[in-house]
């Protein structure tokens, strides 16, 4: 319907227009408007919003919305809108969400399966895996941490630049770091991607391409997000660096085979008697 709506737009009397340009502007917001309310806000009357609506070839206002809604519910933007500060919770909602979900196939394009692949196997045998991160990519480190301790890794995280500096220095072949950066330009944790090297560790990037970190991993995984600039939006590239943590503890539990699975099934009884009975 958006579509149609842009493509029609220029073939609209002026009057209709303004009521196109506010349901363009807020789709979502129109869908919950009553026939009274959408004509007020576009300052028009009544019937022009029901000769809007046949113009775009509904039966009525009732049809429109409907169709308004399947289209809203099926569809997701290639370039989400940014966040503005009048946007009620019914924008808001929409906007991250399509964000958050537009990034994730963005990166799920882009990940090149030879890569992917490579940093499975290197994960797969390491003697021990180090995340290191700074800021938001910290908590993905820890996070990283959580996922990979519970494969019978040994796995650690650090957040503190100085810290994963001084582990970096103590590394040895065969162990690998997982060094984690948006931008890749973050100059304490190339440095500490430097010593790992030096040190003879794998080092795999999962960061911007061309940057710095990137070009000095043993292999790299892209993830190439555009921040929404708003103040207000959370960072997508946190949420994709996630998915991509996911994707590395599952290709390497499977990849470790049957003898990993008891170990699973272990883990989660133990946390099973933790819960309250009955419940899921």
């Amino acid at each position: 319907m958006l579509t149609r709506l842009e493509t029609v737009r220029s073939q609209l009397r002026k009057s209709e227009q303004r009521v196109a340009d506010l349901v363009l502007s807020r789709p979502n917001a129109a869908v919950n408007m009553s026939i009274a309310t959408l004509a007020e806000q576009a300052n028009v009357s009544q019937p022009t919003v029901v000769r809007f609506c046949r113009a775009l070839g509904c039966r009525g206002y009732k049809d429109f919305k409907l169709r308004l809604a399947r289209g809203l519910a099926s569809s997701v933007p290639a370039e989400p809108a940014e966040v503005r500060a009048d946007d009620p919770p019914s924008e808001l909602v929409v906007k991250i969400f399509d964000r958050a979900i537009t990034s994730l196939i963005k990166v799920r394009t882009q990940i090149d399966p030879e890569a992917l692949q490579r940093v499975i196997d290197i994960l797969t045998v390491a003697h021990k895996i180090e995340f290191y991160g700074v800021g938001n990519s910290g908590i993905v480190a820890e996070d990283a941490q959580r996922r990979f301790f519970r494969l019978g890794v040994h796995a650690v995280a650090y957040a503190d630049p100085h810290v994963h500096n001084i582990a970096a220095t103590m590394l040895q072949p065969g162990d690998a770091v997982v060094a984690i950066s948006h931008s890749g330009r973050t100059t304490d944790l190339v440095r500490s991607a430097e010593l790992a090297r030096e040190a003879g560790a794998d080092v795999i990037g999962i960061t911007h391409s061309g940057s710095p970190l990137a070009k000095l991993c043993t292999a790299t995984l892209l993830v190439d997000v555009v921040e929404d600039p708003s103040i207000y939006s959370p960072m997508t590239s946190r949420i994709a660096h996630l998915v991509i943590i996911d994707t590395l503890a599952v290709g390497v539990a499977i990849k470790r085979g049957p003898a990993l699975v008891e170990k699973l099934e272990h883990a989660k009884q133990s946390l099973r008697e933790k819960r309250i009975s009955g419940l899921e």
